[in-house]
């Protein structure tokens, strides 16, 4: 019995592993059990629901402002992709960029180029340079396809080898597999953990970046940082406990980044 569960497992990891992607730029592996084609109408539907119950401000030089920074990343990223024949990896994104009414510090990004910020993030951004830190940031969760990869990665917690048998073409399991998908069931919750502060090192580096292709200082994003450090004072729980990075590490990752940042701010300007 221990034999075939141990075979069941490893024909599950390969399933599962054969079904992996690439994020553009940085290249790291990813999980993709689901095609974008599937998930962007239901994610565009969602963000329509956003708007259809949240209180939009859609006039004035603060919405204005998120419109213009974010088109201005994001062209910035298309014409970088276009370079690099890379175009493809944003098919069917329908880019959206609104500020909610909500005295929230927060901001956030579905799937295939929607974004959502809070008015209550403005008086931390303080102006066009600090909000393109915080949009580079969103709009690098969204190129690099990061929801579709905590989407598989829940799914791949949840369903074990059902989901394995299905990626391999061999239907619905009907093994029960209790055990082995509780032990994976532990594994993976800390494996979220630590995919989750991946993102958000990968969002930062692929951020900065992007913010300084579309000619904004990324300098800015340190002091940010440190804005939203002072902020949080006494209230951030320990790192290995945070499904985010430190703000101290986030900081010390954005200077290590900002020497080829400064390049492409440089070529911007």
């Amino acid at each position: 019995m221990k034999k075939i569960q141990s075979l069941l497992l490893a024909i599950a990891v390969l399933a599962i592993t054969a079904q992996c992607a690439t994020v553009p730029v940085t290249g790291r592996s990813q999980l993709s059990l689901i095609p974008n084609s599937q998930i962007l109408p239901m994610s565009f539907n969602q963000f329509t629901e956003v708007k259809n119950t949240s209180k939009i401000i859609t006039t004035g030089e603060e919405a204005a402002m998120v419109r213009r920074c974010g088109t201005k990343i994001q062209r910035a990223v298309e014409q970088y992709f276009r370079e690099r024949n890379l175009s493809n990896q944003l098919d069917g994104f329908e880019w959206e960029y609104i500020l909610i009414d909500e005295n929230t510090v927060n901001a956030w990004a579905m799937p295939g180029g929607k974004v959502a910020f809070y008015k209550g993030i403005l008086p931390v951004t303080k102006n066009e340079t600090g909000m393109a830190v915080v949009m580079g940031h969103e709009i690098a969760h969204i190129v690099a396809n990061h929801g579709r990869e905590r989407i598989s990665q829940t799914l791949a917690a949840q369903t074990g080898l059902s989901l394995a048998a299905i990626a391999a073409g061999g239907g619905e399991s009907s093994l029960n597999g209790d055990m082995i998908l509780q032990a994976a069931g532990a594994a993976s919750n800390l494996g979220l953990l630590k995919f989750s502060r991946t993102h958000e090192k990968e969002a930062d580096q692929l951020g900065l970046y992007f913010m300084a292709l579309a000619g904004y200082n990324p300098q800015e994003a340190v002091a940010f940082w440190e804005r939203m450090s002072a902020m949080s004072e006494g209230n951030a729980p320990p790192e290995f406990l945070s499904t985010h990075p430190s703000y101290g590490t986030r900081m010390s990752e954005l200077k290590k980044n900002m020497p080829k940042a400064l390049e492409y701010y440089n070529k911007a300007k």
